[in-house]
């Protein structure tokens, strides 16, 4: 099987310009192949998702790669959101966020994120676990077209 079949797109919902950044190297650093987009807040991913205004041809992401507290509507919202609608809620969405509060996790389960994964604050191991969550949602996991 050709390796361009498992190019995606990837939404990146993070208002942080440096944790935007460290996923940014990682995906250079491991020679990731999936095309990142970037939005910094809920307002920005669900006109992206739902390709409207500025991102009317935007492409459907593949994967979400989703931060909890957003500016405009926050990352609760926007999963909540994704997963009400018909046409969204088939694509995956990583929570990556700072947060440990046993509340976040819980309530993201509950909007049925498929993952929740804190982000590391040491450099490389933020790039490592973008890496194995890329290589896990494209190489292991089989999504939906």
């Amino acid at each position: 099987m050709s390796d361009s079949l498992n190019v995606i797109d990837v939404l990146l919902v993070e208002d942080d310009p440096g944790d935007a950044l460290m996923t940014q190297e990682a995906f250079e650093h491991h020679k990731i192949r999936n095309q990142l987009h970037v939005v910094r807040d809920g307002v920005e991913a669900m006109e992206f998702l739902r390709r409207e205004g500025e991102y009317a041809s935007a492409p459907r992401p593949g994967l979400i790669l989703l931060d909890l507290n957003l500016p405009k509507r926050d990352g609760r919202e926007v999963l909540a959101d994704i997963k009400a609608d018909e046409s969204l809620r088939t694509i995956p969405v990583v929570v990556l966020t700072t947060s440990e509060a046993e509340e976040d996790i819980l309530r993201s389960y509950d909007l049925h994120a498929n993952a929740y994964v804190t982000k590391p604050v040491d450099f490389d191991r933020f790039i490592e676990v973008v890496r194995q969550i890329d290589d896990f949602f494209v190489t292991v996991v089989k999504l939906p077209r």
